[in-house]
């Protein structure tokens, strides 16, 4: 063992004290640091909505990070619309229904739009954008016509001049609401409108019109127009009769090329007075536009079934209607939609164009992936629209169903038949439909799923979308 020198011997007993002190507070000191940096530097750990992290101090100085906010159609990027640049889309809204229709497509269906034109029979700002006075230029003399009068009042008095019966629901009727002081001003607006969308972009290759319960597919929209030419003088739209009229269905949405509204546009300016007594004598404004195109030598190129009168909640995909079967075509409008139902289906066209191997979206895909999971065996206080009323069968007089159940197993027993409905009032109906249908008080409604998805497996996939091209 070595030894140390005898010289240092005299220092041992006062040294070895002294250092056993130093390294006792070096470690001391040691441990302290080792017991701030764990308070201070805690292990994070992961949480739950129920239950946070105790062991994380608060730290007042600071601004905790925020949650990422959910994903809304206005946070969402806009896709690519190629075309949507040479197109002006216009829709006709009116102020009993402008702020409760208008605002669901600012946010979904118009938002990315660059070109958009909201006329109404009342300027007015919704949701950041100006609505367009459709009557501003009209002669002083039309407008003391009894069907402006709810125009005049608003124009007087805003929207606080507006009353009850302004408001109020009025059935539809094969010639329409002319009970209804918003409907009645309404046929004024289809010439005006002419003239408001040429002053607005006359440049534009295409004028695409809306109303304000109509989703439009804009892929599908693109696509199809891009297989005529503007220059041309046509008229796309889903074909209605008046008389001898045939003319575009404005609820459907319908399209004018650029050639056609200027020629139409020109021809109105210099027959304002006639074109006012025509209207006057008419209760459908979208047939007095036909009427004008047709004195321009501009014919309607029926556009059935890319364009429909009906929700998406009444198309029949597996039927046939004009010779056509909707199935292979892609969809270009939908009518007769509420905000909510706007909402639903601007969801589903955002996730199937968000796949950039689906270039269009038919009729077949929305039934497929939209419709389809919505049927139900049964349901109740809902209504299928099965048309075909069931009587008895005529080898027995009392076989007339008169329950839900009786009413399945004729359906059940009837070749073809896909629904079934029960009215409030016991009435059987069938139906070799399949839609989704509405909510209907008292109403009972099935579908022989198991036929509907043979039907589906008969009518298989597309090889290539078909196009109504004239």
């Amino acid at each position: 063992m070595l030894a140390l020198p005898a010289r240092y011997g005299r220092w041992v007993p006062i040294l070895a004290p002294v250092t056993l002190i130093l390294l006792f507070l070096h470690l001391n000191a040691s441990l302290s640091t080792r017991k701030a940096q764990v308070i201070l530097e805690p292990e994070l750990k992961p949480t739950t909505n129920n239950e946070t992290d105790s062991t994380i101090p608060e730290d007042t100085n600071t601004t905790p990070n925020p949650e990422p906010e959910p994903e809304t159609p206005t946070s969402q990027p806009c896709r690519p619309l190629p075309g949507i640049e040479n197109v002006l889309v216009i829709m006709k809204t009116g102020i009993t229904e402008a702020q409760d229709k208008i605002p669901v497509h600012l946010r979904t269906t118009l938002r990315c739009i660059p070109h958009k034109l909201i006329v109404s029979d009342f300027e007015e700002e919704i949701a950041g954008i100006r609505t367009h006075d459709v009557f501003r230029n009209v002669s002083e003399t039309l407008l003391t016509n009894s069907d402006f009068a709810l125009y005049n009042r608003a124009r007087a008095g805003g929207r606080d001049a507006l009353t009850q019966s302004d408001m109020t629901k009025v059935a539809n009727s094969a010639a329409g609401m002319p009970d209804n002081p918003g409907w009645k001003l309404d046929k004024w607006k289809f010439l005006p409108m002419i003239q408001e969308a040429r002053a607005y972009r006359p440049d534009m290759q295409w004028y695409v019109f809306l109303e304000a319960d109509t989703y439009p597919f804009w892929p599908n929209w693109l696509a199809w127009l891009d297989q005529f030419d503007s220059s041309e003088k046509l008229y796309l739209g889903n074909q209605m009769q008046i008389g001898d009229v045939i003319f575009a269905h404005g609820g459907s949405g319908f399209v004018l090329s650029h050639a056609a509204l200027h020629a139409v546009a020109e021809y109105h300016a210099g027959q304002v007075d006639r074109w006012n007594y025509l209207t006057e004598t008419q209760w459908a404004g979208d047939c007095i536009l036909g009427m004008a195109l047709g004195q321009v030598g501009v014919d309607l190129t029926w556009s059935w079934p890319h364009v429909t009168t009906q929700s998406v909640w009444e198309q029949d995909a597996l039927g046939e209607a004009f010779g056509k079967m909707q199935w292979c075509y892609p969809a270009l409008t939908f009518h007769h939609m509420t905000p909510a139902d706007i909402d639903r289906l601007y969801e589903f066209d955002r996730r199937w164009f968000s796949n950039e191997n689906n270039t269009f979206l038919l009729y077949s895909d929305i039934f497929r992936n939209f419709i389809r999971p919505m049927l139900a065996d049964q349901l109740d206080n809902w209504s299928n629209f099965a048309k075909d009323e069931v009587k008895h069968e005529p080898e027995n007089p009392t076989s007339e169903p008169e329950s839900i159940n009786q009413c399945a197993e004729r359906c059940a027993r009837t070749a073809g038949c896909l629904q079934y409905r029960m009215d409030a009032d016991g009435k059987c109906y069938t139906s070799e439909w399949a839609l989704r249908g509405l909510p209907s008080p008292g109403v009972w409604s099935g579908t022989m799923m198991w036929r509907v998805d043979a039907a589906i497996q008969k009518k298989g996939h597309c090889e290539e979308p078909m196009w109504v091209l004239e």
